[in-house]
């Protein structure tokens, strides 16, 4: 699992020049090179010092440690060479596999049973692959050449429920898991919850959606925006999604690579909170809380529980999915037709994370493991929820319980959104 891991992060790398890796290409991303040693040292923390001693509350000491060094400082730390790192992520590799030859995963150090520390590290190295696709994005000079493997699927010509609506029933679901072979801390534990009925977008909303909203004066609508939105926008003073372009032959938008025309059949990505939320408003709707996500993604109404995955319990996979990063786009409407939920959701996993109107706080008897600086750090209203994971997102970092977290002005992460409706 570290191996194949490693494989990804070095192939996301390989087409950086040494100056792209060190460039700080935009404040709100880290120079690749940071990340990459931060990934080594993270594992370093977790797969050796904590396994033999005390364990240690923050992430690591010095460079690499995102809390004494936030993003917009990064740039000017004394990074070193891509074979200098390279050295140092193989020098630990090789100490983390030979104390993985005497680990004892049925013991009772908890972080060792099942391999739970294990998957915990791996993850970690997907969501900064994910991270280094953002920022990769965000390139200056010559744009990304991106390494494509995965070929899309044709999407059917007639979008199942095209632009409607499914009906959750109500009633007591339960939300998160108690799972402690990989799940985070902030997923647990499962609770129940009682939900009001409600109505949900059977897809994310589209390019084709957004569009009109575009067109309708969107940008320039007071009354679609919230106090906080607007005043987003009026120092933002943008007119579209992140990545999109008018000109005499229309709207196009960029992927790493690859200009086209906005497809209205795709879903929309790039967007924050506030455009998600004026949208909704403009459509008559709002956002779905993320426990409303979340049932919809997960609850059986017929067989009274929870799936981990919108499908059943198969783990995704980039045949179930939109996921796994090598697609490098995102997919049209209805293009993975086993990817929906049991009242009737298409696409709650992969192509875009979902923007919820849910602050990031902790469930009901929250416990911090292990350590506080993943999750409770960051608890409170600054942060919303997203769900489902995107294009981007590697397998073994994405299921129904799985929450992101983001600033509501942040649009350089590959975000869209579906909307919710009260039920009268």
């Amino acid at each position: 699992m570290l191996e194949e891991a490693r494989e990804r992060t070095l192939l996301l790398i390989a087409p950086l020049s040494e100056q792209d890796l060190h460039l700080q290409h935009d404040s709100l991303m880290s120079p690749v090179i940071w990340d990459l040693g931060h990934i080594a040292h993270f594992e370093e923390l977790w797969l050796t010092r904590n396994l033999d001693g005390p364990v240690e509350f923050v992430e690591m000491p010095g460079m690499y440690n995102p809390f004494e060094n936030p993003r917009r400082v990064r740039g000017t730390l004394a990074l070193p060479t891509l074979n200098e790192c390279r050295a140092e992520m193989e020098e630990i590799r090789a100490r983390v596999l030979e104390r993985l030859r005497s680990a004892d995963l049925e013991d009772g150090n908890e972080l060792l049973r099942d391999g739970y520390v294990y998957a915990m590290v791996a993850q970690h190295e997907y969501q900064h692959n994910e991270t280094i696709l953002q920022t990769v994005q965000l390139k200056s000079g010559e744009p990304y050449r991106a390494p494509r493997r995965i070929r899309l699927p044709s999407a059917p010509a007639v979008v199942p429920n095209d632009g409607g609506m499914v009906r959750f029933p109500g009633g007591r679901v339960t939300i998160g898991t108690d799972d402690r072979t990989e799940a985070y801390d902030n997923e647990r534990p499962r609770h129940t919850v009682a939900l009001e009925p409600f109505w949900i977008d059977a897809h994310p909303v589209t390019n084709g959606a957004y569009l009109a909203f575009i067109e309708a004066g969107g940008y320039e609508t007071r009354a679609w925006w919230s106090a906080d939105g607007w005043q987003w926008l009026e120092d933002a003073r943008v007119q579209a999604p992140k990545y999109w372009q008018r000109d005499a032959g229309g709207w196009s938008t960029r992927s790493m690579d690859l200009v086209e025309h906005v497809d209205p059949a795709k879903p929309l990505c790039h967007v924050c909170y506030y455009e998600a939320d004026a949208f909704a408003r403009w459509a008559g709707k709002r956002l779905p809380t993320e426990n409303e996500w979340e049932a919809a993604a997960s609850w059986d109404p017929f067989a009274g529980r929870a799936r981990s995955y919108p499908w059943g319990d198969e783990p995704a996979t980039p045949e179930l999915a939109n996921v796994d990063q090598l697609s490098f786009g995102t997919a049209r409407v209805g293009a993975y037709s086993r990817n929906v939920s049991p009242i009737g959701c298409y696409g709650m996993i992969g192509d875009v994370w979902e923007w919820t109107s849910s602050d990031f706080t902790g469930y009901p008897g929250f416990v911090s493991y292990p350590y506080r600086e993943y999750s409770e750090a960051f608890f409170g209203s600054e942060y919303k929820v997203l769900r489902g994971g995107s294009w981007a997102t590697r397998p073994g970092a994405i299921r129904n319980t799985f929450r992101n977290w983001d600033y509501p002005i942040r649009r350089q992460i590959f975000s869209g959104f579906r909307c919710a409706r009260s039920e009268p």
